[in-house]
């Protein structure tokens, strides 16, 4: 029976829906370029550290650095509501599962101490690397200039769904084209899913976007309000906004897919569907001195009375160094990143980014099963 609809839906594709088609022509891994850039800062590899406590402090932000990566330290976590987070963060670990929400909507409330803003910036910048850090509309203008002072190379606006246009009861509110004129280095934005947030969120002069809503492992937006896009269907989207505005103005703005990785597949498909690098977690905070100890958690909504995302175990599992790089001690996926995505890009005939960028996808949500027969009855 035809009736007339009072909307059309679409379909929407995350990372376990799609595989890449190799290519005509294949490439020596060792001969990819996987380097990453924004502003005037390059990194060795694509793949940022997320802003989230039980992922990057300062120490980690460090060694992360010198690695040859980026790690995006939280301005509004514990680090900056504690003179001493490692007893907080273990506190976190160490609490019962029926109490961890309760706890973090506790802790989270205490407030930011501008003098502990300002030191944890200075010691990352002491550790010789960029340091990049991420704060939510609400407290940037009060505490940007802190973190600039202090030395600050890369500023991450963030917050569950950022828009260029923001109704608010605030007589004026944080005006991203004015606060990339104010700042004068690199501004990141997110996080958005959709074609038209990022394309005037690009007018605005910022550098990146953070392209992702709710994919976390620890993230309860989906959940909770509803609301997200699975990220290769939503990454795609971002792009075509991208190129747009690289043929409206000339001006590239870098895309980072932000959030629901768990394998180094996922990494290689986010960069095919148009992504220049991606922002990842849980994989980084079971590295053995993560500063989660073992879990991870979320804590992207302000809302006091809402769960701050939820905890997750993880475990501790490998080095930093073999997350990323190998060599990988198993056959899941959850080791040498880097390693996975330079042999992918050799196998789809990329020899950067930008040409992974334009791999062929298809549709197959029997990628991972057809032929795993017994890898599955045998749990290998």
């Amino acid at each position: 029976m035809q009736y007339p609809k009072f909307k059309e839906m679409e379909r929407a594709y995350g990372f376990d829906e799609v595989a890449l088609v190799p290519g005509d022509i294949t490439v020596n891994p060792d001969q990819t370029d996987v380097g990453f850039c924004i502003g005037p800062h390059e990194f060795q590899f694509p793949i940022l550290a997320s802003a989230m406590d039980a992922v990057v402090s300062p120490a980690n932000a460090v060694t992360y650095g010198k690695l040859g990566g980026l790690a995006v330290l939280n301005l509004e976590g514990v680090q900056t509501r504690y003179e001493n987070p490692e007893e907080i963060l273990q506190k976190i670990a160490a609490t019962p599962q029926t109490e961890v929400t309760a706890l973090l909507q506790k802790l989270y409330a205490a407030p930011i101490r501008e003098e502990l803003v300002a030191e944890r910036v200075r010691a990352i910048k002491q550790g010789g690397v960029v340091c990049a850090v991420s704060l939510t509309p609400a407290n940037t203008k009060r505490l940007v200039p802190i973190a600039l002072d202090a030395g600050l190379d890369i500023l991450v606006v963030q917050s569950t769904v950022t828009t260029a246009t923001h109704v608010s009861k605030s007589a004026k509110g944080l005006v991203l084209s004015e606060l990339c004129e104010q700042v004068g280095i690199p501004v990141i934005v997110g996080n958005c899913c959709s074609y038209n947030a990022a394309l005037e969120l690009m007018k605005t002069g910022i550098a990146g976007i953070l392209v992702g809503v709710g994919p976390g492992a620890a993230c309860t937006s989906r959940e909770v309000l509803g609301i997200g896009v699975p990220q290769v269907s939503a990454t795609s989207e971002c792009a075509a906004a991208r190129e747009t505005y690289l043929k409206e103005t000339g001006r590239y703005v870098s895309l980072i897919t932000d959030g629901g990785f768990r394998v180094g597949s996922d990494i290689c498909k986010a960069l095919a569907a148009g992504a220049d690098a991606v922002m990842i977690g849980s994989p980084l905070a079971q590295a053995t001195g993560a500063p989660g100890h073992g879990f991870h958690w979320g804590m992207s909504h302000p809302h006091p009375a809402l769960p701050r995302g939820t905890r997750v175990k993880v475990g501790s599992v490998a080095t930093l160094e073999q997350i990323l790089f190998g060599p990988t001690s198993v056959t899941d996926g959850t080791q040498n990143f880097v390693g996975a995505l330079r042999t992918s890009m050799g196998m789809c005939g990329a020899k950067n980014i930008r040409e992974m960028q334009h791999t062929r996808m298809i549709i197959a949500p029997s990628i991972k099963t057809e032929g795993k027969y017994l890898q599955m009855v045998q749990g290998v």
